[in-house]
């Protein structure tokens, strides 16, 4: 917090696997809140929707916190294959209930963006005809509204690269991915505009590089050494995930 009081970030991103399971996630929202333009939080609504959180949605919509909400598919088997059991349904609750509140309404100032992202080691479809099926069916179904979609390839961390080492399609996929090199996405690319701070106050270039462990610049340097923002123009640390952030239409 004192690092975003010292920088005076346009935009805080509270993300993580699940940020809603941080047992200080309502005073971090409340702390953060007046330090940025906007507010961000990077939901899995399984977590949020779990019967356990049920202050959170008020406290969201009282400090009018953007939510990014994982929703993989609109197929149910295909999105708990991806996340667990049961998931579909409990993210389909949660959607409901922050429509009820407001939240992906026009004109309502309730932002509710949703991420997709393809099971299998395929790349994503056009993101905007994306988002026309995903806003139709879930209107449709559910009557379920959203502001935006945004449509993300899997980066080959974590456990879906050592999935794609076991099912055999990482070569393959990484050949998809620069296959799909698109240089009018690197002017945008988030590593360049962002700086990703861990739970232990060491920072990175972005999630990713967080998630691969390759510190900011290359260098291991920590929050309370940083004055303000990154430097324009500072080094940026690259690996083989950083692929998928210029492929196609890229990952912002």
């Amino acid at each position: 917090m004192f690092y975003a009081r010292r920088s005076r970030f346009e935009t805080i991103d509270i993300t993580g696997g699940a940020p809603e399971l941080n047992p200080h996630i309502s005073k971090l929202i409340q702390e953060m809140s007046p330090l940025a333009s906007r507010l961000m939080l990077r939901s899995n609504l399984s977590a949020l929707n779990d019967g356990k959180r049920d202050h959170l949605f008020e406290l969201l919509k009282s400090y009018r916190v953007i939510i990014v909400a994982s929703f993989p598919s609109l197929n149910e088997l295909q999105t708990d294959s991806q996340r667990s059991d049961g998931i579909f349904k409990v993210s389909i609750h949660a959607l409901k209930k922050l429509n009820a509140l407001g939240y992906g309404h026009k004109g309502s100032g309730l932002g509710l963006n949703l991420v997709s992202n393809p099971t299998g080691a395929f790349l994503p479809p056009v993101q905007v005809e994306a988002e026309k099926r995903f806003r139709q069916v879930l209107k449709d179904k559910w009557g379920i509204v959203f502001n935006h979609l945004f449509n993300f390839a899997n980066v080959p961390l974590g456990r879906y690269r050592r999935w794609l080492i076991k099912s055999g399609n990482l070569e393959k996929y990484m050949a998809k991915l620069s296959s799909g090199f698109n240089p009018c996405s690197v002017e945008g690319v988030m590593c360049r505009t962002m700086v990703s701070v861990s739970w232990d106050g060491y920072l990175y270039d972005c999630d990713f590089n967080l998630a691969r462990g390759l510190f900011m610049g290359g260098r291991k340097i920590h929050v309370s050494e940083m004055p303000g923002p990154p430097e324009p123009d500072s080094l940026i640390a690259t690996a083989d995930h950083c692929y998928t952030c210029t492929a196609g239409s890229g990952f912002t």
